[in-house]
């Protein structure tokens, strides 16, 4: 199993700091998301219905009609891989691991491209995987510059999938509303911005027989009836949704500022995180874990991504935090590789 953000538990474990103490900034998760209401009783009696709200509700939302429910984007991560004969995968890295390791699970031969390498090695590949915007790094790439590597892919049967989990906030760089094309696989997650994880809803817009396949691949019920409830509503909640876009915008450019301020400025990130890289990012986490603070670390490169606080009393948490004489001390010590941030 891969490493990933959210295992407070382990963190409390290991500091000895109670649950209930902890600043969580390690999942990139919207810490204010949608509010979910009281659920009908029926809800927790009832197999899941799929001619129920919550695909008139996701079409809508992604403005594309040719798109399957999924348990989590990680359920189609996990299965595409199945669908194909063995192919060359190009994928980035730092990016979302779970990408590389199903493909390399299923037999496939991968092949880790630098981002800046990938129109040179195109031609290399079979599938190309793009985080947009990257997770961690925060890259965000042009809808004409994927549409370009999409043309060429498909010319000779390839795919290029496009996992948009952190696309919300920015719907001008979105795939989604595109007609959809052969060998175009775009993901979707509602997760992240909503802040829904634990409902395990995403989905997968693509021409509609591989999403039969798919579906085929998946079997029935892949989604809870109180799951598809919950984000059939947080779906057409359209004024949430423009508030939320624009808080987070906010919020995002507050987290860059402070780090920033704090001598600590990030290599990239998106509205709801930040990434911050450099040799001795063990020695930052470790220092605020110490404070109860708990933030994603990653090994290759090292480097630290930071979440939202949830409220006012955890941002001048972070804040005074970042000001400790051991943090400061650090900061004296390592300077950040890069203070350059990722397009």
């Amino acid at each position: 199993m891969l490493e990933h953000g959210g295992r407070l538990r382990q963190a409390a474990s290991r500091y000895g700091i109670p649950l209930s103490n902890w600043l969580d900034l390690s999942t990139g998760i919207n810490p204010n998301g949608w509010q979910v209401p009281a659920l009908p009783a029926e809800c927790w009696q009832r197999l899941p219905e799929d001619d129920d709200e919550l695909l008139p509700a996701a079409r809508n939302y992604y403005r594309n009609d040719s798109l399957l429910e999924v348990a989590g984007s990680q359920a189609a991560i996990q299965t595409l891989p199945l669908l194909r004969p063995v192919s060359r995968v190009g994928v980035l890295h730092p990016a979302y691991a779970e990408h590389a390791a199903g493909w390399r699970k299923a037999g496939h031969q991968l092949l880790v491209v630098d981002a800046e390498a990938i129109e040179s090695r195109l031609d290399e590949l079979d599938v190309l995987i793009v985080i947009n915007p990257n997770n961690p790094t925060g890259k965000l790439w042009r809808p004409e510059q994927l549409l370009n590597w999409h043309e060429r892919l498909a010319a000779r049967g390839g795919w290029l999938i496009v996992d948009e989990a952190f696309m919300d906030g920015r719907p001008e760089h979105s795939l989604s509303p595109l007609p959809v094309k052969q060998g175009l696989i775009v993901l979707r997650s509602i997760g992240k911005f909503f802040g829904l994880a634990g409902i395990r809803c995403g989905f997968v817009i693509a021409e509609s027989s591989l999403l039969e396949r798919l579906a085929e691949q998946l079997g029935p019920w892949g989604i809870s009836y109180p799951s598809r409830y919950v984000a059939a509503k947080a779906l057409a909640d359209v004024e949430w949704q423009q508030a939320t876009a624009s808080a987070l915008r906010e919020q995002g450019l507050r987290l860059e500022n402070l780090l920033t301020d704090s001598g600590w400025p990030p290599n990239g990130g998106t509205d709801l995180f930040q990434w911050l890289k450099f040799e001795r990012a063990a020695d930052l986490h470790e220092m605020l874990a110490r404070q109860g603070i708990f933030t994603r670390l990653f090994d290759d490169p090292a480097s630290l991504r930071f979440g939202l606080p949830k409220d006012e009393p955890g941002w001048q948490r972070l804040a005074q935090a970042l000001a400790h004489p051991t943090v400061r001390e650090l900061h004296s010590l390592a300077q950040p590789q890069s203070q350059a941030r990722q397009g």
